[in-house]
């Protein structure tokens, strides 16, 4: 039964994917970058000197959290283990050429999610815990005008919040890796799940905050050793990547082969679940920001965005200049970007499963949080009692499905989610400031006075 039910759902990601999704993204990626006169190039700077600005000078506010902090508990949910593991998962089924569809995702994404973080602030609210709410399912009114929209928004985000996808690799990981029982390490991990989101996105935040920058600055560090290792390798790798993304690639050794369109699927599907591209995770965890200034916020998302697509590629291009990227799928053997890093660092059957537990985990709190404020927006009184016992349920059965199983629950629910959401960014359009400079837009500044910020 499972079986025949997972196949139909393979087939209706492989149609949204490479269809639906495919031309939803570039279209509205198309569109912002024209109207905006290719504003993700021209601000590039003044995205990073905002960044830069939030590091240097961050300070406390008696309601919301620090941008900084609302910033490093998003890519807490974003930098994981999608972008080590569910990312090269897309070259092994889409081959080299996914690389490619994962740059343009991320060129068009930029704007969407600059668009939907701006939005989620816009439209968000006080709550009663001396912070804000925000998010699709308050931005989404305005788009629509009817209720039952956000409703739907909600109940999808709680699908989504419970990650049940990177909630497999990291207990397969971590029980192959260190040969410890799944029964013990699926309990483990979740009661340190449950003991983070407990304390809101405050705590989330803390600990998101102090493991990500470490993990990044590693990461990178290791990722470009080995790609500088093969740097004379690079232009025919890249070669590779530009050609296999319009004509597919052949099979080869455990590969396959791919064509265009399984390029294209999980290229696109691989970089939007990695940057929760027009997801709405991101818009509501952020929302919680005390900034006065939406603009602000979302340029750090779109900062966000672009140190996520880097990351993705660093993982595929290490898997790809190894050569280890043709070796087939299986659930119960290490991740490829172990194997590859293990040809140059000692100890990586130790470190990478430490290093995919903890991104897991800080994914896994991130994304649970929003699916708690979801619960809660549906049901204020029970909505969140009612949603742990929910993730509880579904952490527990899909940990001992096979990683793809549930990586497709995730991406259909993704998939639902992209439509609503972009659908609701078009019509709010001419409601969003594209805002490169310091101060805010007195629009903004007014909008934002008038909301008590």
């Amino acid at each position: 039964m499972f079986n025949h039910v997972f196949n139909l759902l393979m087939e209706a990601d492989a149609v949204f994917w490479g269809y639906i999704g495919f031309s939803i993204i570039i279209v509205l990626g198309c569109f912002l970058t024209f109207t905006t006169r290719f504003f993700q190039i021209r601000a590039f700077p003044h995205v990073v000197y905002t960044f830069v600005q939030e590091v240097l000078h961050n300070p406390a506010s008696t309601r919301g959290l620090q941008p900084l902090k609302a910033f490093f508990a998003s890519v807490g949910g974003m930098l994981g283990v999608g972008n080590i593991v569910g990312i090269v998962t897309a070259i092994q089924l889409g081959g080299p050429g996914a690389l490619f569809w994962v740059w343009v995702a991320g060129f068009a994404g930029t704007l969407i999610k600059y668009s939907e973080i701006y939005l989620g602030l816009k439209y968000r609210v006080r709550n009663e815990s001396q912070s804000y709410d925000g998010g699709p399912m308050y931005f989404l009114k305005k788009a629509f005008g009817v209720k039952w929209v956000s409703v739907v928004v909600c109940i999808l985000l709680c699908i989504y919040g419970a990650e049940i996808y990177q909630f497999n690799v990291v207990v397969e990981t971590i029980a192959y890796s260190w040969d410890i029982n799944r029964f013990l390490v699926a309990f483990g991990l979740l009661s340190l799940v449950l003991f983070a989101v407990m304390g809101g996105v405050p705590r989330v935040a803390r600990v998101c905050s102090w493991i990500m920058p470490g993990f990044m600055l590693f990461y990178i560090s290791m990722s470009l050793w080995v790609i500088g290792n093969y740097f004379t390798d690079l232009p025919a790798v890249l070669a590779m990547v530009f050609k296999s993304a319009f004509s597919g690639h052949a099979a080869l050794g455990g590969f396959a082969g791919s064509t265009m369109m399984l390029a294209i699927q999980n290229g696109m599907a691989g970089a939007c679940y990695a940057a929760d591209i027009g997801i709405g995770y991101d818009s509501t965890i952020q929302s919680e920001s005390h900034t006065v200034y939406p603009e602000r916020q979302a340029r750090m998302a779109f900062f966000g965005v672009c140190l996520d697509n880097f990351i993705c590629t660093l993982s595929i291009l290490v898997v790809l200049v190894t050569g280890l990227w043709h070796i087939p799928i299986e659930s119960k053997s290490a991740p490829l970007v172990q194997m590859a890093l293990s040809q140059h660092f000692p100890f990586m059957d130790v470190i990478m499963p430490l290093f995919i537990f903890v991104l897991g985990y800080t994914t896994l709190i991130a994304y649970l949080i929003v699916g708690i404020k979801c619960a809660k927006y549906l049901s204020p009184r029970n909505g969140a009692k009612i949603y742990i016992g929910y993730s509880i349920s579904v952490f527990t059965f899909f940990a001992f499905f096979d990683q793809t199983q549930a990586l497709l629950v995730m991406r259909m629910a993704g998939a639902l989610l992209l439509i609503i959401n972009l659908a609701g960014i078009y019509r709010l359009r001419n409601e969003i400031v594209f805002a490169s400079d310091e101060p805010s837009s007195e629009s903004s500044i007014i909008a934002c006075e008038q909301r008590g910020y």
